[in-house]
């Protein structure tokens, strides 16, 4: 990353990671479930000089405040006021957002909210849709909430290898960054990794919702892709995705799982092309928005009028 931040929102500090902070264009990315923003730094490198990439780190994950009320704040209610006022402190009207597993859902969830949807100008989502493999879905929830730890960092980032083999990674380096990113250590000298194992208490506290209805309701230009062996997005759920948005732009990665790391030129030229392309939902936005106290107010104005 090029610069990291740390914002306050209500009581917990949110780690912010940067790149080209001075780039005339801006992509939202947010992570997946136990992972951080630094997974987005070969996609930001890859952009280029002229997209400004902002990564948080979700509550409970990386360089960010763990709660103190993981029944209260690990659900997607509340990582979804925090990535509002994470968009009102940045200014950010109308932003396109990328989001892997986790992330993805998060962005699906404000593009599909009457109150916010025009928040997100174009949405993709990594590996994750309306409809989890519920096998994998176990998996995940089974894998997170147990504590993990290592004597030694060398095992450390044998296990990383192990469990992450499914994001395609394909390189010695790339896997000792991501160990060195992922890597906690413990009072007695032992390893942990990065994050509160009370992240997966998510999956019990959160409230059920139809997130079909969700996906039906967004309107903004959408992308999916998917590893092409992933346990956690199947074929047959995008071609569902896409009966409901025919304009749905797909992606297809071959030898990944859950998920594409998003930092090889396969994965990254389409998410280039699909940020180029013109859309008009931004371009009516009022110029006078200067600051997040304006951005709430009128935004809380929009809210009285049912959208039709």
């Amino acid at each position: 990353m090029d610069k990291l931040e740390l914002i306050r929102v209500r009581q917990l500090e949110i780690a912010v990671r940067v790149w080209h902070p001075e780039a005339p264009r801006t992509l939202i990315a947010w992570h997946g479930l136990a992972r951080h923003g630094g997974d987005f730094e070969g996609l930001a490198r890859s952009l280029g000089p002229e997209w400004r990439v902002i990564a948080p780190d979700t509550p409970g994950r990386g360089l960010s405040s763990w709660s103190l009320f993981p029944a209260h704040d690990y659900l997607y209610s509340h990582y979804m006021q925090i990535a509002l006022a994470l968009l009102d402190h940045y200014q950010l009207e109308c932003v396109p957002w990328v989001g892997t597993s986790m992330g993805g859902l998060l962005g699906m969830l404000i593009a599909s909210n009457d109150n916010h949807s025009d928040r997100i100008e174009r949405l993709i989502l990594n590996d994750v849709g309306p409809e989890i493999d519920p096998d994998g879905l176990t998996g995940l929830a089974g894998y997170f909430a147990i504590p993990h730890r290592f004597y030694t960092f060398g095992e450390l980032l044998t296990e990383l290898r192990e469990h992450y083999a499914s994001f395609g990674i394909d390189d010695d380096a790339t896997w000792q960054t991501m160990a060195l990113n992922s890597a906690r250590r413990l009072p007695d000298g032992s390893w942990t990794f990065h994050y509160d194992p009370r992240i997966a208490e998510q999956f019990v506290n959160d409230t059920p919702r139809d997130t079909w209805a969700d996906w039906a309701a967004i309107q903004c230009p959408l992308m999916v892709i998917r590893g092409a062996e992933s346990s956690i997005l199947s074929a047959a759920t995008v071609e569902r995705m896409q009966q409901r948005h025919p304009g749905l732009t797909y992606l297809e990665v071959a030898g990944c799982g859950h998920a594409p790391m998003l930092d090889k030129p396969a994965q990254t030229a389409p998410i280039a092309s699909f940020l180029d392309r013109p859309a008009e939902r931004c371009s009516n936005r009022a110029t006078f928005v200067e600051g997040p106290f304006w951005q709430r107010l009128v935004h809380w104005l929009k809210s009285l009028w049912p959208r039709s």
